[in-house]
């Protein structure tokens, strides 16, 4: 048996001060939202439950689908990489980035370069380099293969939209066939939802109809994802069987907003191939932001 933990749009708060040259570009819309709407709802106290519940729990490895930080700005990727040091060790959490970690141009570069030990793929050189793409990446855990994939890029004002291009695809394709044949449950990470319809025009993938055609061709039992802030399950069509595709709440939202409280996926893997077994516990801060509570139960 696996354990696999899942958060999402951890958006590490609070926001810090910026300088002038960092508000010069498109944070400063991000800065007046988060003024406006974010901090009333995203608590680091909040995370920080969520993460006492999954250390209780004891899963084999914490998987995290993007925006991490809010404005990239140097010294939220600074506190972000501190709290990735204290969440764990970088071969036992495996992140990918989301639109929020590359906030303006830039940015995108920075992040990778802070966090690359735990974007690592396993035959990946240990040391960040520019010319080095890191993704996608895989990582073997167990019997269990995690592929990372990346949809952050640098958008305009008032847009959140991500991309996923023909070069990461086939290299996508190529790592999900070498796992599949090599008798391994595969799980894909991926910030944006992969799904037509799943968030507004502004806030979607690019790809999309790409992304599933990788799935379909390569082969894949999960999808994990962010981005929506939203509790949800979509299916793709897979080679053999549909691929569920699951999201999570934000990982730092506290009860009583728009979007529901923060929650966390445990997903228990096992079987073989041809024969796998995948269950879910959703764990969600329960209404006085006390606690954690068992929310759903799911058999894939």
């Amino acid at each position: 048996m696996f354990k696999l933990a899942h958060i999402s749009d951890v958006h590490l708060g609070p926001l810090p001060d910026l300088s002038l040259r960092e508000l010069a570009s498109k944070r400063i819309t991000g800065f007046v939202n988060w003024h406006r709407n974010r901090a009333r709802h995203l608590f680091p106290g909040t995370l920080a439950c969520l993460m006492d519940d999954i250390e209780k729990r004891n899963p084999d490895h914490l998987a995290i689908t993007g925006d991490l930080v809010n404005l990239a700005s140097s010294l939220e990727i600074e506190a972000m990489t501190a709290w990735l040091s204290q969440a764990g060790d970088p071969g036992d959490i495996s992140i990918v980035p989301g639109n929020h970690d590359a906030y303006v141009p830039g940015a995108y570069e920075k992040t990778t370069r802070a966090w690359y030990a735990y974007m690592r793929g396993d035959e990946d050189p240990p040391g960040w380099a520019r010319s080095h793409h890191c993704f996608p990446y895989v990582r073997v855990r167990g019997s269990v293969a995690l592929i990372g994939c990346s949809t952050a890029v640098a958008t305009p004002p008032f847009a959140a939209s991500g991309y996923f291009g023909q070069r990461q695809a086939r290299a996508t394709v190529n790592l999900l066939r070498a796992a599949g044949e090599a008798g391994l449950f595969r799980v894909v990470l991926i910030h944006h939802p992969p799904i037509r319809g799943a968030t507004s025009m502004h806030k979607r993938m690019i790809g999309i109809r790409r992304f599933a055609a990788t799935i379909s061709s390569g082969g894949a039992e999960l999808v994990l994802h962010g981005h929506t802030h939203l509790n949800t399950v979509y299916w793709l069509k897979g080679p053999t069987a549909p691929v569920p595709v699951v999201g999570i709440a934000s990982a730092s939202q506290g009860p009583g907003g728009s979007k529901p409280a923060a929650a966390y996926n445990l997903f228990s893997i096992a079987g073989e191939p041809g024969n796998w077994q995948l269950s879910r516990e959703r764990y969600t801060l329960n209404a006085d932001a006390t606690g954690v509570e068992l929310a759903e139960t799911t058999r894939f």
